[in-house]
């Protein structure tokens, strides 16, 4: 997994348009603006949705922090507009269906779940400055409280 201090690894990827009209987003063409990136394994399952909806709640105060969010997986940006129209969510998705950005990232992993072994998103978030350098590392991450504590790093480094 990718660590504190390094230079996060830049990608272009579809995305949600949430009224935008952009149907691609470009990591480093956000600078200098901060990004928080996070990470989870599927669209409309129990935790990706809380964690979703959290961030949505937040996100008029990342906003004010200067900071955009940005949650990634490999479903479909068709998959991702569903989700985001079912529970109105306001981040932008992108969706990594290779998994390379995952892999570069380091969260593309074995997992396993009832003897059976499988690869699968590690749930995590990144803290991306404004000169693209990695601010802060959430590995393994539980969802309760995580949007709150990742807003409060935010606002330190804006």
């Amino acid at each position: 997994m990718r660590a504190i201090g390094e230079t996060a690894p830049d990608f272009t990827l579809p995305r949600t348009d949430n009224g935008s009209g952009e149907s691609a987003l470009t990591l480093s063409a956000l600078r200098p603006q901060p990004v928080v990136l996070y990470f989870y394994p599927k669209d409309d399952t129990p935790g990706c949705t809380t964690e979703a909806l959290d961030f949505t709640r937040l996100a008029g105060e990342f906003a004010a922090a200067g900071a955009v969010v940005i949650g990634i997986s490999k479903d479909t940006p068709a998959k991702h507009e569903k989700f985001c129209a079912k529970h109105g969510l306001g981040v932008i998705l992108v969706s990594d269906e290779a998994s390379d950005t995952c892999e570069r990232y380091g969260t593309w992993v074995e997992k396993s779940m009832y003897g059976r072994t499988y690869m699968g998103i590690e749930r995590a978030t990144f803290l991306i400055d404004g000169a693209g350098t990695i601010a802060r590392v959430w590995p393994k991450v539980k969802v309760k409280g995580h949007a709150e504590e990742v807003l409060e790093a935010t606002r330190a480094i804006a």
